[in-house]
């Protein structure tokens, strides 16, 4: 079956569409890339979507039309890739807005989890005139569960397992992990493992904007950081914040890691140059996955032997540096290297979980998100 996956993430900078094909078991399934494409937010929209993200008031009518724009941009990127309409079935993840894990309260009350992708999924339906499968985290968040990530089982499925365990590292505005147990030994028959680590791109994207006066939206290729010298005593501080201490299962996102954070980590480096300031930042999102590996020996754990790294952040040269370093003894590696285009892997998930959704197969796990228990994602929207 023909599926079309797309997915625009927390960095706010498009969207990413593949055509895949899937075939044979659920749990083990043989899928082909077929094709892949991108259509970028135009800078306007892109500020719409980042002011709200960020918390910003708007009106009704404002809201609604994002919601429209937003839309619109999907069903381009879909048919630029697959412009002869040959997939059956549409996975679409939306654009976060807003997400707020499960909490408790001063109170010690659970307060539930809830999360916003905005996307209009009948308009998508109408537009590409063929099913779309999408809000894919509320049947997640409905059970007590974070809602994300939601990547690590498909992970599992698409990417298999070697003799030790993997960890797939997406660095996105968000860096989050999956954790694949062997394929044999003892180890084998634990479960798939997976959380966010914390900020990738999100500050990183936004201080360049900051330092250029908004002409870049990154730091290509980690050009300005790797002029930089990494503030250690700042960067040792910023690591035993809550967030990085707590266990998984955690979620999080510009909530969190958005504007706010940006401003007050740059005051805390004050009075370092630009350069300086970037490499700590670059660096803090390495250090932030390191220490997360690192505490897996509590959970009697050892050391994934590889990590394969996606994302937008796998071509910052700085960031890749950073991570080899700060995570010894496994070998890191872009998920090119597994026929995998690392801007891809998040919409070829998608194109999976709606595949599965049609299969009615679960596309999430109590070890990952904290749910009650297994269930199938997504909401079905048909062409009216």
């Amino acid at each position: 079956m023909r599926v079309l996956g797309l997915m625009s993430g927390t960095s706010a900078d498009g969207v990413d569409a593949v055509l895949a094909e899937f075939s044979g078991s659920s749990s083990s399934p043989r899928w082909t890339l077929i094709h892949s494409a991108s259509a970028a937010y135009p800078s306007d929209l892109r500020k719409r979507i980042l002011a709200m993200a960020q918390g910003e008031a708007a009106p009704a009518a404002a809201t609604l039309e994002l919601a429209e724009a937003i839309t619109e941009l999907q069903a381009k990127a879909a048919e630029a890739c697959d412009p002869d309409h040959s997939a059956s079935l549409i996975g679409c993840h939306g654009q976060t807005i807003w997400h707020r894990p499960p909490e408790c309260d001063s109170t010690e009350r659970v307060r539930r989890g809830s999360s916003w992708q905005m996307l209009q999924g009948p308009l998508l339906a109408k537009i590409l005139q063929r099913p779309v499968i999408h809000d894919f985290r509320a049947a997640d968040l409905a059970l007590g569960g974070q809602g994300a990530p939601l990547v690590p089982m498909a992970d599992a499925a698409l990417m298999g397992r070697i003799q030790g365990w993997r960890a797939l590292l997406n660095l996105g505005g968000i860096a989050n992990i999956t954790l694949i147990p062997p394929s044999s030994g003892p180890d084998r028959k634990r479960p798939v493992l997976g959380w966010d680590c914390g900020p990738a791109n999100s500050l990183i994207d936004l201080a360049i904007e900051e330092f250029t006066d908004g002409r870049d939206r990154c730091d290509r290729n980690g050009a300005m950081a790797a002029l930089g010298q990494v503030m250690r005593e700042p960067l040792a501080n910023w690591l035993r914040e809550p967030y990085f201490l707590r266990r998984a299962p955690k979620s999080t996102g510009r909530e969190l890691f958005g504007r706010a954070d940006l401003a007050r980590r740059l005051s805390e480096l004050q009075p370092a140059c630009p350069e300086d300031r970037m490499a700590t930042l670059t660096a803090f999102t390495a250090a932030v996955v390191a220490q997360d590996l690192q505490h897996l020996h509590s959970l009697g754990l050892p050391l994934p032997i590889e990590m394969v790294v996606a994302g937008g952040g796998r071509h910052n040269t700085t960031l890749m540096k950073e991570l080899q370093s700060r995570c010894l003894g496994l070998r890191v590696r872009p998920s090119d290297d597994l026929n995998l285009p690392c801007e891809s892997r998040e919409a070829l998930v998608f194109a999976l979980l709606a595949w599965w959704h049609h299969r009615n197969h679960p596309g999430n796990a109590p070890a990952i998100t904290g749910a009650e228990r297994s269930c199938v994602l997504g909401i079905r929207a048909d062409p009216a």
